[in-house]
C-alpha cells in the first residue's frame, strides 16, 4: 500500500514538473515575459529528467524532456509522403502576379479571395500527429520522399509534442490524424551567437542563416540541434481526419493556432489580386526589420475547393505562387581591400566599405570573392560601387560604377606571399583560390591540428577543438608536431584541465604515434587527398618517407590519384615547413611505416565498387574501408570500368546506369554474405 502511494506521489510530482515546465515554456518562447531565471528553470528541468529516468515506465511522448534530444541516430529513415511536398512557382513582377490572376478566372471565372503570407526562408518541414501526439516530423527532400527528422523536430519549442497544446484555444475534438507542413527557421540573433561560437572554436562559419538552419536538421545527434535551438512556423494544412476540416486557408490558420501551433505571423486576407500587390509592398521595405529572414510572399487562393478545382502541374499547384523580392542593390564607396586567410589556407579579398544600410542592416564589409573576380569587376580602392545582399550574411560586390571613376586609382596588387604567416601561396590547378601552403600559418592551424586530431584521422582522445583554441591561443601549439612536445606540467595549469582530464590527453596524444600510415597521411591535410586516396597511398608506398620522395608520375601511375592530386602530393612535400614538420613527428616517435594488412580476396581483389542507397547494416564510408581492406577499389560513380554495383534502400540513378552497361548488381544481403565469404567477422 505505502509503496503504491509513494509511485502516485512520483506520479503527481512528474506531472506537475511537466505542467510548471510548459507554463515556463510558454511565457519564454511565445510571450517573451520569462518569470524565473534560467537555474531555476534547469533546477525544474534537472529534477523532471531524473525522476523520468529512475520511472521510465511514467515517460510520455510529450514531456518536456522529449525536447532535449535523444541518442545519436545511426541514419535518417525515409518517409513516403502521402500528399506530395509540391515546389511553387516563382515570379519577381508584379506584372506576373496579374497574370498569375488571369490565368486563374480563366479556369474559375467567379470571384475568390486571396490569403497572402510570409515567405519564411527555412527549411520545409511537415508533421504527422496521430491521436493528438507527434509520430513523424520529416524533410520535403525531392517532394515525395524525406528523411525522417522526428528526434530533431522534437527539440523546436514552437512545435507542440501533443495536441492541443497546452494553453491552447481548441474546442471540440482533436483529429484521429493530423498532417500540418511548414518552415523550421532560426531568428538573426539565434544564427549570430551561433556563428559566434563556431568563430571562438575556429569553426567554419554558416553563410546565412537558412543554411544553419538546414545543417542542423541533417544532424544525426539531435543533442546538437537542441542546442542550436530553431523554430518553426507553421502555414499548411494538409490532412484533417475525426475532425472537422477548415474550407478555407483563413479558416486553417485560426484551426492550427487553436491546436497551438505557431503560424505565420503577417498575413493579409484580401478580395483581389490588387490587395495582394498592396500587401506585398507594404513589407517591401519591413521584411529588412523581422527578427528572421523572408525572402517573398506566398499568394494562395483562400478556398480549398477553388485550389481542388484549379489543380496542380507536375511541378506545382495552380493556386499557389511565390513573389520573390528583388535582391536590394545599394551603392557606396570602396575604402579598402583586405586579403583573409581561412581555415584551408585559402586567400579571400574582403572589401571594406563606407557604411551604409541595405536590407536593414548597416553594412561595412563585402566579398569580393577571389583574385580573378577582382580583376572581372576592375574593383580599386577608393571606386563608387553597388553591393548585394541576398540571404548572405556577407554581401558581395556586383559591380563597379567606373563611370564615377575619379582620377587614376591603382590598381590592386594581390598579395604574393601569405599576408598572416608571408609562407609561400599557390594556386592548385583547377582551383580559382590560392592557398597559402605553411602547415604552422596561424590563420589556418587551429583547423589543421583539429583535423589531425579528429576520429578519421590520428584519433586522439581528449584533443577537443576547446583544447586546440587554447593550444594555440597560448602559443603552446605552433605546428601539428608541437601536440607531441606539450609539456605535462604546463597542459595541468590550463583552466578546466584536471589531472585526469591531462592524463587522458596525454594517453590519447601516445597512443596516436602508433595509428596506421592511411590515417597519417589523411590527417597531414594534403589538398585533394581524402580517406581513400590516403589508404591507396599507404598500400602503395608502405612508408611516409617513400610517399613524400614520390614523383608525379610515379603517383600518377596510381589508380584513383590523378594528375591535380599528384601534382597537390609533390607540392606539399617539396614545402620546407612539411619537412620540417616530417622531421620533428619523426622525433617525437611517431610511426611512419604501419601498414593495414590487406587480406586480398577473389570477390574484391582488383575490383570496382560502387554503392547507391541507403545500406542498414553499416554506414557507407564503412563499407567501403572494408572494400580497400579486401582489395577492391570503392568509388562513387558508375561507368564503365565499375564491376560490381551494391544497391540499398531507395538506389537512384546509379542503378538506372548499371542496368544500361550491364554491371552486375547486388543488394545489401548478398554484400554482406560476400564480405563474411571473405573473411570479415565483425559484421
Amino acid at each position: 500500500m505505502a509503496k503504491s502511494t509513494a509511485k502516485k506521489d512520483v506520479e503527481r510530482r512528474i506531472e506537475m514538473l511537466r505542467e510548471e515546465i510548459r507554463h515556463h515554456n510558454r511565457k519564454y518562447y511565445e510571450e517573451a515575459r520569462p518569470e524565473i531565471s534560467d537555474f531555476d528553470y534547469d533546477k525544474l528541468m534537472r529534477e523532471l529528467e531524473t525522476l523520468e529516468r529512475e520511472h521510465p515506465e511514467l515517460v510520455t511522448a510529450d514531456s518536456p524532456t522529449q525536447r532535449v534530444g535523444g541518442a545519436p541516430l545511426k541514419e535518417f529513415k525515409s518517409v513516403t509522403h502521402g500528399v506530395p511536398m509540391l515546389s511553387l512557382d516563382n515570379t519577381y513582377s508584379v506584372e506576373e502576379l496579374l497574370e498569375f490572376d488571369q490565368r486563374l478566372h480563366r479556369i474559375v471565372p467567379e470571384s475568390f479571395d486571396y490569403f497572402v503570407e510570409e515567405k519564411i526562408d527555412g527549411v520545409s518541414i511537415s508533421l504527422v500527429y496521430e491521436n493528438g501526439v507527434l509520430v513523424t516530423g520529416s524533410s520535403r527532400g525531392d517532394g515525395k520522399q524525406g528523411d525522417d527528422i522526428t528526434e530533431n523536430i522534437k527539440t523546436i519549442a514552437d512545435i507542440p509534442l501533443k495536441i492541443p497544446a497546452p494553453g491552447a484555444p481548441h474546442k471540440g475534438p482533436v483529429p484521429k490524424k493530423l498532417e500540418v507542413r511548414g518552415e523550421a527557421y532560426l531568428s538573426h540573433a539565434q544564427f549570430e551567437k551561433i556563428n559566434h561560437e563556431r568563430e571562438k572554436q575556429d569553426e567554419e562559419l554558416f553563410a546565412n542563416p537558412r543554411n544553419a538552419c538546414a545543417g542542423s536538421l541533417k544532424q544525426l545527434d539531435p543533442k546538437l540541434v537542441a542546442r542550436r535551438k530553431l523554430n518553426a512556423f507553421i502555414h499548411g494544412l494538409v490532412t484533417v481526419e475525426g475532425a472537422k476540416a477548415p474550407e478555407s486557408q483563413s479558416q486553417a490558420f485560426e484551426f492550427m493556432k487553436g491546436l497551438g501551433f505557431k503560424t505565420i505571423p503577417h498575413t493579409c486576407l484580401t478580395q483581389d489580386i490588387h490587395g495582394v500587390v498592396g500587401f506585398i509592398d507594404k513589407y517591401r521595405e519591413k521584411k529588412g526589420k523581422l527578427p528572421y529572414d523572408i525572402d517573398g510572399m506566398v499568394v494562395k487562393v483562400d478556398s480549398l475547393d477553388v485550389r481542388k478545382t484549379l489543380g496542380s502541374t507536375t511541378k506545382s499547384p495552380r493556386g499557389m505562387i511565390a513573389y520573390k523580392y528583388p535582391a536590394e542593390k545599394v551603392e557606396t564607396t570602396l575604402n579598402d581591400i583586405v586579403v583573409q586567410v581561412g581555415r584551408t589556407g585559402a586567400l579571400t579579398p574582403v572589401a571594406i566599405l563606407e557604411p551604409v544600410l541595405v536590407s536593414g542592416t548597416t553594412v561595412s564589409r563585402a566579398s569580393l570573392h577571389n583574385q580573378d573576380e577582382i580583376e572581372r569587376l576592375d574593383a580599386r580602392i577608393g571606386d563608387r560601387v553597388l553591393i548585394e545582399k541576398s540571404g548572405e550574411i556577407i554581401p558581395k560586390v556586383i559591380q563597379v560604377l567606373v563611370e564615377k571613376r575619379k582620377g587614376s586609382l591603382y590598381k590592386f596588387r594581390f598579395p604574393e606571399k601569405c599576408p598572416v604567416c608571408g609562407g609561400h601561396v599557390k594556386k592548385t590547378e583547377g582551383e580559382v583560390a590560392l592557398r597559402c601552403v605553411n602547415l604552422a600559418c596561424p590563420a589556418q592551424l587551429s583547423a589543421r591540428v583539429r583535423h589531425y586530431a579528429s576520429r578519421d584521422a590520428m584519433d586522439i582522445e581528449g584533443l577537443g577543438a576547446v583544447w586546440v583554441a587554447q593550444f594555440v591561443d597560448y602559443k603552446m601549439i605552433k605546428d601539428l608536431s608541437d601536440i607531441y612536445f606539450l609539456d605535462p606540467e604546463e597542459v595541468v595549469k590550463l583552466e578546466r584541465m584536471g589531472e585526469k582530464s591531462r592524463d587522458n590527453l596525454f594517453q590519447g596524444i601516445e597512443a596516436s604515434k602508433s595509428r596506421p600510415l592511411n590515417r597519417l597521411i589523411f590527417g597531414l591535410g594534403i589538398p585533394g587527398v581524402g580517406e581513400r586516396a590516403a589508404f591507396i597511398l599507404a598500400q602503395r608506398f608502405q612508408d611516409l618517407d617513400v610517399v613524400a620522395k614520390a614523383g608525379q608520375e610515379d603517383l600518377e601511375a596510381i589508380r584513383e590519384i590523378g594528375p591535380v592530386t599528384a601534382k597537390a602530393i609533390v607540392e606539399f612535400f617539396e614545402e620546407a615547413g612539411t619537412r620540417a614538420i616530417l622531421k620533428k613527428l619523426r622525433q617525437a616517435g611517431v610511426r611512419f611505416d604501419i601498414v593495414e594488412k590487406v587480406k586480398t580476396a577473389d570477390a574484391f581483389n582488383g575490383k570496382t565498387f560502387v554503392i547507391t542507397g541507403t545500406l542498414e547494416s553499416m554506414e557507407r564510408s564503412q563499407a567501403e574501408k572494408y572494400i580497400r581492406q579486401l582489395g577492391g577499389h570503392p568509388s562513387s560513380s558508375v561507368s564503365r570500368k565499375t564491376d560490381v554495383l551494391v544497391a540499398g534502400e531507395n538506389a537512384g540513378s546509379k542503378l538506372k546506369k548499371a542496368d544500361e552497361l550491364g554491371i552486375k548488381k547486388i543488394d545489401e544481403a548478398a554484400f554482406l554474405k560476400l564480405l563474411r565469404d571473405s573473411g570479415v567477422k565483425d559484421i
